[in-house]
């Protein structure tokens, strides 16, 4: 199950480069030199997001081992947002959804690994995409709180059960969602995540419920 679960996980940034590749080859992207430049550039990343899937995999062995060692630099969390949301915004557009930002913190330099916390962005903008299954609506925003900062993720997708919610950081544990939607994945994502966020001595909440979608709060210092 784990292999089939993680060959499908490659499927996502497969499926981005696909889209993008497709796209450069349209006589009218082929004249435009800037949207040329912008799907190279998502291609790039998405590249770079597979090498990630294969190290998430072994960071997770790493962190069951309590052998992570973390990278602190100082970090924009606004700019890694953006990063994350352009890489995004490819598939949300593709099933006719948006991807929103509100950035209100007024410090977003936190002390950080920029890796993983760029990871943590994307897992949860993946699992929001993954889980609406028609016409996305995502929105990220920031706001500083005593301490440090916190960023939701709001989705309007299939929300969860509470039974669920409790299963949901369980490694490999994907919620069930009946015939709505064939979501794929290794379910290490959301681990992963809570891994990292307590790696950095954040805390992550999660409200959500079934067929109001979900928000993810993070809190780091």
């Amino acid at each position: 199950d784990f292999i089939n679960n993680m060959t499908h996980e490659f499927k996502t940034p497969i499926a981005t480069i696909s889209l993008a590749s497709d796209s450069i080859l349209s006589p009218s992207i082929l004249e435009n030199k800037d949207k040329v430049t912008r799907f190279i550039n998502i291609i790039k990343q998405e590249n770079k997001r597979m090498l990630s899937q294969v190290e998430k995999v072994l960071q997770m062995a790493q962190i069951e081992k309590e052998n992570v060692e973390l990278k602190f630099n100082a970090v924009n969390l606004h700019e890694t947002i953006e990063d994350a949301v352009i890489n995004a915004e490819l598939k949300i557009q593709a099933k006719g959804g948006t991807i929103q930002t509100s950035l209100m913190s007024q410090n977003p330099i936190i002390e950080a690994d920029q890796i993983h916390i760029s990871s943590i962005i994307n897992n949860l903008l993946d699992n929001a995409e993954k889980y609406t299954p028609e016409r996305p609506e995502i929105v990220i925003t920031t706001r500083d709180v005593k301490g440090g900062i916190e960023f939701d993720v709001s989705d309007n997708g299939i929300g969860m059960t509470k039974d669920a919610l409790k299963l949901i950081f369980e490694k490999f544990y994907r919620v069930h969602t009946g015939n709505v939607h064939d979501v794929k994945g290794f379910g290490l994502g959301l681990s992963y995540v809570k891994a990292m966020v307590d790696a950095h001595h954040g805390k992550i909440f999660v409200k959500s419920e079934p067929g109001k979608g979900s928000i993810f709060t993070i809190y780091l210092p």
